[in-house]
């Protein structure tokens, strides 16, 4: 149908017969997409005069921004910290090979290793734009070197660093760069810790809680200087004590500021974390559960053993553990996996299951204004799913760049 567009002459795309999750409430209503945005159909049809060029029947699905995976080691054979002759294909292939999870976007992360890994592999790894080539990368998630030797899980002891001889310049002579970090994973417990969080988000850059022994008020200290996420929540933290809750606590501490929220990522494979606990913390505060895979090498691939940086990790089943011990490595859990578990062990609502996977992941980079919803001006990158949550397509830009049988590409 031809139209008379006087501000765009981009064709314009209608999806219908589908449910739109937008404020935080699925609505039966069509989505319209222009130049990669998420499209305004009031100001289409009363300011422009204009209709669609391209109407896409979506088959009575579930549409839900993208998944937004903020902790991801790596999948299909490929480690993202090990140094290898090309890092840049290795990003690549994990990024084409999770949109079939309706994954869109991405946090590449870097295990604790020693300072050449992060000096060789950092500037290797761009921030981009999704597209048909593979979800976009957000920027590198760097969990450790700086975290606790009695927390280190699969962290290797070895290369465990600490801020006592220079705070902020220990970490930089350990990264070499912040350039492309959106967040990084610390023990608040060291000294200078305090320090280093204001730093680092003073430059924007998320700081997250995790392999650490600290106690409620070194948690509550870190969140004042700025810190605002947790590295999978129970997992590598002193157990939740009703004396002093540790770093659990703050899912409900009175001492956080004003204005600001504190996110908590949750690995919700089933092996990670008892049910129980799960549906406890998604009920002291739902609006801050973030749904990771702290998926490593192999996730994709069959039993067997494989590498999580400086590690020997063994698959047995669903579970990964260092070779040789029953330490927990990592996941081989896909974000839509992660999705419907979390809706199933929760008896959540299936917008809140969805909004843990895209909405807060994008709150805690700071970027839902153009990722995470599908409000009027943002990222057109979402995914549509069946009534049980299983992917049908996804779509980055506007464009399907993943298809199932009923969405063939």
């Amino acid at each position: 149908m031809p139209s008379n567009k006087s501000v765009s002459d981009a064709p314009i795309t209608q999806f219908t017969n589908c449910s739109i999750l937008k404020d935080h409430q699925l609505h039966t209503e069509d989505l319209w997409v222009r130049e990669g945005k998420i499209l305004n159909p009031e100001k289409l049809f009363f300011d422009e005069k204009g209709s669609a060029d391209i109407r896409l029947d979506c088959k009575g699905s579930i549409v839900a921004p993208g998944f937004i995976d903020t902790q991801i080691n790596g999948g299909y054979g490929v480690d993202f910290s090990l140094i290898t002759e090309d890092v840049k294909s290795g990003i690549s292939l994990v990024a084409k090979k999770i949109l079939s999870h309706g994954a869109t976007s991405f946090c590449p992360t870097l295990v604790t290793s020693p300072p050449s890994v992060y000096h060789q592999v950092l500037p290797e790894i761009n921030v981009t734009e999704g597209g048909p080539h593979g979800a976009g990368v957000l920027g590198v998630h760097l969990e450790g070197p700086f975290i606790s030797c009695e927390k280190k899980g699969a962290h290797p002891a070895q290369c465990l660093r600490s801020f006592e001889s220079g705070g902020f310049q220990d970490l930089m002579a350990t990264y070499g760069t912040l350039e492309g970090v959106s967040i990084v994973t610390l023990a608040p417990e060291m000294q200078r810790s305090s320090e280093v969080i204001a730093e680092l988000a003073m430059r924007g850059i998320c700081v997250s809680l995790g392999h650490s022994v600290a106690n409620l008020s070194q948690a509550e200290e870190a969140v004042q200087h700025g810190a605002t996420f947790i590295t999978h929540l129970f997992n590598a933290m002193l157990p939740f004590h009703h004396r002093d809750p540790g770093i659990v606590g703050l899912l409900t501490s009175d001492k956080i500021p004003k204005r600001r929220r504190v996110f908590y990522g949750m690995i919700a494979d089933g092996i990670h974390t008892n049910p129980a606990a799960l549906r406890i913390a998604h009920r002291a505060h739902p609006r801050g559960l973030v749904l990771v895979t702290d998926a490593i090498t192999a996730m994709g691939l069959g039993p067997g053993r494989h590498t999580l940086g400086q590690q020997v990790i063994e698959i047995e089943g669903l579970n990964a553990y260092v070779a040789g011990t029953t330490t927990l490595a990592g996941s081989i859990a896909t974000m839509d996996m992660c999705v419907r578990h979390f809706w199933e062990a929760t008896d959540c609502s299936i917008e809140a299951a969805l909004e843990a996977a895209s909405l807060h992941p994008a709150q805690v980079l700071g970027i839902e204004q153009r990722k995470g919803t599908l409000n009027f001006g943002t990222d057109a990158d979402f995914v549509l799913l069946d009534s049980t949550l299983h992917v049908r397509a996804t779509f980055i830009a506007g464009t399907q760049v993943w298809g199932s049988e009923m969405f063939p590409m």
